[in-house]
């Protein structure tokens, strides 16, 4: 029996215009009443969803999200229950790495987002995509140790992005986990850091163990999370890569692929 589902937001709870359908909001409603774990797992920090959150109803003491791509796992109302989070000497090395690549580069630091001038010819679109940080203009000289940085994003354009991505070499990916959230954005997150990570620990939290949920994603960073869950679903939109991985491909984000995925496997299943 399901009793955790675990929901990516861009590209699979929200539509391309960055709504919750009233399909999708009605089924999640309906399977929180019946005492099942609504958790939203996104690579943005808490305040970035906070208006999903109260739009679904889930800002609860006993409601949590799964943050910064795993790095982050909280109650809904503010309250870790783990967190991880990148070593300055890490950020340093994504920096020479990205200006290499003549690529942008941002740091996420709960709300505050850093901003760094790697690429003159190709400035971070990062603002366009997620309007709820507050930017701040910052130089790695003057970046401190004890200061918090959850991940490092690079924003631009998709084609050009995709073309720098293949000029990364294969030692990166054993020292961090790299992977596009979207088509237009990088992200890099301490190794060993995923989705899945974060379910595995609000599952010890909870008691609910991996078989006992199912996670839905369409892009690389949900990976983790569809090969973790008993029941693992990518959207029609998913890439091929996610599509191949999932024990079932749902509807896409546009026509209420969560709907008809929780109605299938937990509605269907407990009637």
């Amino acid at each position: 029996m399901i009793k955790l589902v675990a929901i990516d937001l861009d590209g699979t709870l929200l539509t391309d215009a960055k709504t919750i359908s009233d399909a999708n909001k009605k089924i999640l409603a309906e399977a929180k009443a019946r005492g099942v774990k609504i958790v939203i797992c996104t690579g943005r920090p808490l305040i970035a969803i906070k208006d999903y959150l109260s739009e679904l109803n889930l800002l609860d003491a006993d409601d949590y999200s799964i943050t910064f791509n795993g790095g982050l796992i909280q109650t809904n109302t503010g309250e870790i229950l783990g967190k991880t989070a990148m070593k300055l000497s890490e950020v340093k090395h994504i920096y020479q790495l990205l200006k290499k690549l003549d690529l942008p580069m941002d740091v996420l630091s709960d709300a505050l987002c850093f901003q760094f001038e790697t690429s003159e010819n190709h400035p971070s679109i990062y603002p366009t995509l997620n309007k709820a940080l507050t930017y701040v203009p910052k130089t790695v000289e003057t970046l401190k140790e004890d200061t918090l940085y959850n991940k490092v994003v690079s924003a631009v354009d998709a084609e050009y992005l995709d073309q720098q991505i293949a000029l990364i070499s294969p030692e990166e990916y054993e020292h961090f986990e790299i992977f596009k959230t979207r088509p237009n954005l990088l992200e890099f997150m301490p190794r060993g850091v995923t989705k899945a990570f974060g379910l595995s620990v609000l599952g010890e939290h909870l008691g609910i163990e991996a078989h006992e949920m199912m996670a839905l994603g369409d892009e690389a960073n949900d990976l983790s999370m569809i090969t973790y869950a008993g029941m693992g679903v990518a959207m029609e939109n998913a890439t091929e890569c996610v599509k191949s991985a999932a024990n079932f491909v749902t509807r896409t984000n546009q026509a209420d692929g969560v709907a008809h995925a929780i109605q299938k496997f937990v509605f269907d299943e407990l009637n």
